[in-house]
């Protein structure tokens, strides 16, 4: 879309839609199978977006592993963190790769190691943000979660391609973070409409791509 990057969303989950384990532990989903597709993934984005939660919960590098994608450059790693929490022995600010810490207009805090760039009151301007990004030749950018952040996305209609990857397993937690936490639906008409372009069985799981609806017809509740 013209004045922004194209934004694709990735992220993994069990069958009944978790993506961690109860307070935010880390759960591993994904197969070698994924694992080397997401950091192909990667390696065509140039910057790679998530939540400072995810980065407090997982601690995750958001580089390119040289035994997936020989001698691929890295890419730009964006950090959400409106309040700047983010910790300083965090690996994404190991040097490895540039870093921008992206906070609200009334956060202070700096990162050694990291660009900071404050964009929006009391929280991020997702819509700003992505002109910025653009602004700095980011044409694909690549969100990872957490799920608040994979929810700003998509409930701001941020979102050109979502994947997600469903790994042969089911967690039964209900209090387990799941794939998209925002705001509560009040109705059908709260729901995001979603057209499944492609199933993809991979390594004992499936990855499902969707786009995202634009015919404009409302969901009805067959109910």
């Amino acid at each position: 879309m013209k004045g922004r990057p194209f934004v694709i969303l990735n992220m993994a989950s069990t069958i009944d839609g978790r993506i961690a384990l109860r307070g935010r532990r880390p759960l591993k989903l994904s197969s070698e199978e994924d694992f080397a597709r997401v950091h192909r993934l990667r390696s065509e984005c140039q910057a790679v977006l998530v939540g400072v939660e995810t980065v407090i919960a997982d601690d995750p590098k958001l580089t390119v592993k040289e035994e997936f994608v020989p001698g691929a450059s890295n890419p730009l790693r964006v950090i959400l963190d409106s309040r700047g929490r983010l910790p300083t022995d965090s690996a994404v600010l190991d040097g490895t790769a540039d870093t921008l810490v992206v906070t609200s207009g009334d956060c202070s805090g700096t990162f050694e190691g990291a660009e900071v760039l404050r964009c929006g009151v009391g929280r991020v301007d997702l819509h700003r943000l992505l002109r910025l990004l653009e602004e700095r030749g980011v044409e694909k950018l690549l969100v990872e979660g957490g799920g608040t952040v994979a929810w700003s996305f998509l409930g701001s209609g941020l979102v050109d391609l979502f994947q997600v990857y469903i790994a042969p397993s089911v967690l039964g937690d209900s209090q387990a973070p799941s794939l998209f936490a925002g705001a509560l639906a009040s109705s059908v008409e709260d729901l995001v409409p979603m057209r499944l372009q492609e199933v993809t069985v991979l390594g004992g799981g499936v990855l499902l791509t969707f786009l995202p609806d634009t015919s404009g017809g409302p969901l009805k509740d067959e109910g």
